[in-house]
């Protein structure tokens, strides 16, 4: 927390002619994994978007090559409707750095992980793609406690 500083305060031996104010004093510049946290927090919402625009591509019906979503199965289809909405969520709450955001994001990238280890009919995923997501919410965690120990 910044310390209050009281600015006038003895001029001329009088204090209350309205030269008494109290000011912050100045915070020193933001360097470390902070910045660190926030970058990685920007670059991973920029990915979730795409991974939302995809989904309501899948939608729509734009994606070339793929199947009409309307012939899905049922459970699909809910599972694309739900990534299309919660990873925009989360692009939004990651990009704007707030603890709301990283609890969707979480959200998001965990049920996305156990549906396809449980259920990979419904959401089919690669290997490395698994990894890949697996990493990406570990270095957030490891982002985050460092980020959280420099600050005290």
């Amino acid at each position: 927390m910044r310390s209050l500083t009281k600015v006038g305060a003895g001029r001329g031996g009088r204090t209350g002619e309205g030269d008494d104010r109290i000011e912050r004093s100045p915070r020193p510049p933001q360097t470390g994994w902070d910045v660190v946290l926030v970058w990685f927090m920007r670059l991973t919402a920029l990915i979730w978007l795409a991974k939302a625009v995809a989904n309501w591509a899948s939608i729509v019906d734009v994606l070339p090559g793929a199947a009409p979503f309307a012939t899905e199965p049922v459970p699909r289809q809910t599972v694309i409707v739900y990534f299309a909405v919660i990873d925009a969520m989360a692009a939004v709450g990651l990009w704007l750095t707030s603890a709301w955001g990283g609890v969707v994001w979480l959200l998001a990238a965990t049920s996305a992980l156990t549906l396809a280890l449980l259920t990979p009919h419904l959401l089919p995923m690669s290997v490395p793609h698994l990894v890949l997501q697996a990493s990406i919410v570990t270095i957030y965690f490891v982002l985050s406690w460092l980020a959280a120990r420099e600050i005290r």
